[in-house]
C-alpha cells in the first residue's frame, strides 16, 4: 500500500486510555499490519517513551495518534450542576466531585508536535478536528505523512485544503469517541463504506476507513468502496495484548449489554459505546464540555472499572462488538485478513 506501506490492508487503530498498547502495535506488525499508537490524555514524554519502546521493537510500520485540542465552551455553572447530578455514583466510591475543578487542558499538545518534528515518525493521525496548518507543514516537513480523521465529506475537503496525505474516514457505527470536527453536531448514521465513497469523491486523497467492523465481509465491503486499509479497534479489545480492564473485556460478553449508543455523559463529547445504567441516567442532563467533562468523570470511571461495576464506566465498543475474540491480537486481524 502507498500510504501506509504494509502488505496486509488492516490497521489496529488507535485507542486510547489504555486499551492500545505498545504489545498491540507489535502484534499488528507481526501480521503485516499497521498499528497506531494512542497518544491521547498522555503527555509528550509518555508519548516518547511509547516512540522508544515501539523502536525498539523493530517495526517499521507504524504511527502516533493525537487529539486535536479545542476548548470545551462550558459554563462554570454547567459543569457544577452537572457534578452535582453524578455525586451519588460517585459516593459508592467515596470521590467527592465538588471538589473537582473545571479543567481544560490542550492535550500538551505543542511539546507533542515539538518532540515529532525534532523526532519523526513514519505516520502522524489526527482525531478531533483540524490543527494549524503550520503543525501539518512542520510534520510534513520532517517526512511524517499526516492523516486527518473525518466523519463528513464536508470535514474531508477542509482537510484536504489544509494539504494532509490522506484521510482517516470513521462512520458512525465506530466505537469510542467519534472524530467529528463538530462535537454538538448530531452524528447522523452512515455505513463505513457509504462514507468512503462520499469522501474518495469530495477529495480524490487516500483513505484508511473503520467502523462496525465485526468479520471479513465488513472488511471486504470497506475495500471495495475504495479504502486503502480498513480500521479494526473494537475486536481488538478482548486480545492478549489489548489494555482493556477487565470490566470492559467482560462487558463485550456479557448478554446484559447487548445494545451500543452514542452518549456525551461520560466525557461532554459523542462517543458509542455499550448502554449501561450511566448512560440511561444521565445522558439527557449530560452537556456537551470535552475535555472538561472527561476530567469530572475520570476518577469515578477508574474506580468504577477497578470495582468490576459495569455500570459506571465507559464501556466503547463499536456496533461489531459480540464479534470480538480472545486470542492473540495477530491472530484477530489475520483472520479478518
Amino acid at each position: 500500500m502507498s500510504l501506509l506501506g504494509t502488505d496486509v490492508p488492516l490497521v489496529a487503530a488507535p485507542m486510547a486510555g489504555g486499551a492500545t498498547t505498545i504489545d498491540l502495535v507489535a502484534a499488528a506488525g507481526a501480521a503485516g499490519c499497521f498499528g497506531f499508537l494512542a497518544a491521547g490524555y498522555k503527555s509528550a514524554a509518555a508519548m516518547a517513551e511509547d516512540i522508544t519502546a515501539t523502536r525498539a521493537r523493530g517495526l517499521t510500520a507504524w504511527g502516533v495518534n493525537l487529539f486535536v485540542p479545542a476548548p470545551s465552551g462550558l459554563s462554570e455553572a454547567a459543569f457544577r450542576d452537572f457534578a452535582a447530578t453524578l455525586q451519588p455514583d460517585a459516593d459508592r466510591f467515596g470521590i467527592d466531585l465538588g471538589a473537582e475543578p473545571l479543567r481544560e487542558d490542550d492535550d500538551d499538545w505543542p511539546a507533542k508536535i515539538d518532540l515529532l518534528v525534532r523526532d519523526p515518525v513514519p505516520v502522524v493521525s489526527l482525531t478531533f478536528g483540524l490543527p494549524a496548518e503550520a503543525d501539518i507543514r512542520a510534520l510534513q516537513r520532517a517526512g511524517t505523512r499526516v492523516l486527518a480523521t473525518v466523519t463528513t465529506a464536508d470535514e474531508a475537503r477542509e482537510a484536504a485544503t489544509l494539504g494532509v496525505d490522506g484521510l482517516v474516514a470513521q462512520g458512525s457505527a465506530a466505537g469510542g469517541h467519534s472524530g467529528t470536527h463538530d462535537p454538538r453536531r448530531p452524528i447522523v448514521a452512515i455505513a463505513t463504506d457509504a462514507l468512503v465513497r462520499d469522501v474518495r469523491a469530495a477529495t480524490g486523497l487516500p483513505v484508511v476507513a473503520g467502523g462496525g467492523v465485526d468479520g471479513p465481509a465488513a472488511v471486504r465491503a470497506i475495500l471495495a468502496a475504495g479504502a486503502e486499509a480498513v480500521a479494526v479497534g473494537t475486536l481488538l479489545l478482548r486480545a492478549d495484548e489489548s489494555g482493556a480492564s477487565r470490566t470492559h473485556r467482560d462487558a463485550l460478553v456479557d448478554p446484559r449489554f447487548s445494545q451500543t449508543v452514542i452518549t456525551k455523559a461520560f466525557t461532554g463529547r459523542p462517543a458509542r459505546g455499550l448502554r449501561n445504567a450511566f448512560i440511561d441516567a444521565h445522558e439527557s442532563q449530560a452537556p456537551y464540555g470535552y475535555p472538561a467533562i472527561h476530567h469530572l468523570t475520570r476518577g469515578l470511571r477508574r474506580a468504577a472499572a477497578a470495582a468490576g461495576d459495569p455500570d459506571r464506566v465507559h464501556l466503547w465498543a463499536g456496533t461489531g462488538f459480540r464479534s470480538a475474540a480472545t486470542g492473540s491480537a495477530a491472530a484477530v486481524l489475520t483472520g479478518l485478513a
